[in-house]
C-alpha cells in the first residue's frame, strides 16, 4: 500500500474522518499540547529521547541513530501488542509526530504493511499549530456571542452550567483553563493547561459550535490565570451584545462560599492567597483580612473583597472594555442555588 499524506490546513476540517488520531512523540510533547482527541503512542519516551539526544550531541549522530531505531522498534512493537491487534481491516488512523515526520513515519511504515489505510500530517504537531493559529480569528469571528456579565459571585459560572445543561451552545473559557479567572482563582490540585492546549481546546469547542445559534460566554479578562485568551476571542466578545445577572450581597456571599470552599477548609492556603491583594490593597489591610480569616470570620473577609477589590475593578473594566455593558439586559436570579440559575436558564432560552 501507498502512504497518505494530509497538509495541516487540510488535517483541521478532517479530524473527525479518521477511526483514531495518534500522536507519536513522547509524553511530554503529548502534554503540552496535541491534536484535539489524539492518543499518545511514543515512539520515543521522554527518558529515551534525552538519552538518545546526548549521544547525538557528545558521540556520534551515526551511533545515536542506531540507539534510537533500536527503541523505535521496541516501542512500536508494543503499541502493536497493545492497540492494534484488535483493529478492523477498515480502521484508518491519522498519524503526527513534532515536524520531520521521522517518528510518525516509523509507526506508519508497520501500519501500512499490515495493510491497513494510513494518513501522515505533513509537517507534523508544528504544522498543524500554524495552521490553528491561522483558522482561529475567522472562526472566533463566525459566532455570535451573548456575554453574560456580573460582579464576582453574581452566579455567571452557574449560569452557563445551566444554560449547557438546557441545550444552549456554551463556551467556558474558565473551565477549559482550569482557573477561576481572578488572583483567588487557582484551584488546588488542578494545573492549568499550556497556552498551546487552552488554544487548542478553544479552537477544538468554537469549530463544534453552530454559526446560526448563539454562543454564551463569560466576560473574562484577557487572560483567565496563566495563559491568554485569543485576540480574535476577545475582541469579538467585547462587541457582543451583554446579559447582566444581579445578586443581593448576602447571596453573593453565599455562593462565594459555596464555590471556594477549599478557602474555608484551609484558612492558611486562603491567607497564603490573600497577599497576592497586598500592592493593590494594602498590607495593613491584607493582615486584617488575614487575622479575621483565621478567627473564623471568612464571610466579612469575603464580603468585604466584593465591596472594596473587586465590585470596583469589574465595573471599570466591563465599561472601558465592552461596549454594549450599559445597555445590558438585566437578569435577576432568584437566588444563588442552581435551581435558581436552570429557572432562569429556561427563561433566557424560551425568550430568544
Amino acid at each position: 500500500m501507498t502512504l497518505l499524506r494530509i497538509c495541516a490546513d487540510d488535517a483541521l476540517g478532517q479530524l473527525g474522518h479518521f477511526s483514531d488520531i495518534i500522536d507519536a512523540r513522547s509524553e511530554g510533547e503529548y502534554a503540552e499540547d496535541h491534536l484535539p482527541g489524539a492518543v499518545n503512542w511514543p515512539s520515543l519516551h521522554d527518558d529515551e529521547r534525552k538519552i538518545v539526544g546526548t549521544q547525538y550531541k557528545q558521540i556520534s549522530q551515526f551511533e545515536a541513530k542506531k540507539l534510537g531505531a533500536a527503541l523505535v522498534a521496541k516501542n512500536i512493537a508494543k503499541h502493536i501488542q497493545r492497540h492494534v491487534l484488535d483493529k478492523p481491516k477498515d480502521w484508518q488512523p491519522l498519524l503526527y509526530c513534532w515536524r520531520g515526520g521521522k517518528r510518525s513515519g516509523s509507526l506508519a511504515l508497520v501500519l501500512d504493511q499490515i495493510g491497513f489505510r494510513v494518513t501522515l500530517v505533513d509537517g507534523g504537531y508544528k504544522a498543524f499549530r500554524a495552521a490553528l493559529l491561522a483558522d482561529l480569528p475567522q472562526l472566533a469571528a463566525s459566532h455570535q456571542y451573548r456575554v453574560i456579565c456580573g460582579p464576582t459571585g453574581s452566579g455567571k459560572t452557574r449560569l452557563l452550567q445551566a444554560l449547557r445543561a438546557q441545550g444552549a451552545q456554551v463556551l467556558d473559557l474558565e473551565a477549559l483553563a482550569n482557573h477561576r479567572s481572578s488572583v483567588l482563582g487557582m484551584i488546588p490540585g488542578v494545573a492549568q493547561p499550556s497556552q498551546k492546549a487552552f488554544d487548542s481546546r478553544i479552537w477544538s469547542a468554537l469549530r463544534g459550535f453552530d454559526a446560526m445559534r448563539p454562543v454564551y460566554i463569560e466576560s473574562e479578562s484577557k487572560k483567565v490565570g496563566n495563559v491568554a485568551v485569543p485576540e480574535s476571542l476577545i475582541a469579538a466578545m467585547r462587541a457582543s451584545p451583554c446579559l447582566n445577572v444581579q445578586l443581593a450581597e448576602d447571596e453573593r456571599v453565599a455562593l462565594l462560599l459555596e464555590d471556594y470552599d477549599f478557602f474555608v477548609r484551609d484558612i492558611e492556603f486562603f491567607c497564603e492567597r490573600l497577599v497576592a491583594l497586598t500592592e493593590a490593597r494594602g498590607k495593613a489591610t491584607v493582615q486584617d483580612w488575614q487575622a479575621r480569616a483565621r478567627g473564623g470570620d471568612v464571610a466579612s473577609v469575603v464580603r468585604e473583597l466584593l465591596i472594596k477589590h473587586y465590585d470596583p475593578v469589574y465595573l471599570q473594566s466591563m465599561r472601558r472594555n465592552f461596549t454594549q455593558y450599559d445597555t445590558a439586559r438585566q437578569l435577576l436570579p432568584q437566588d444563588h442555588s442552581q435551581p435558581a440559575m436552570t429557572a432562569l436558564a429556561r427563561t433566557l432560552l424560551a425568550q430568544g
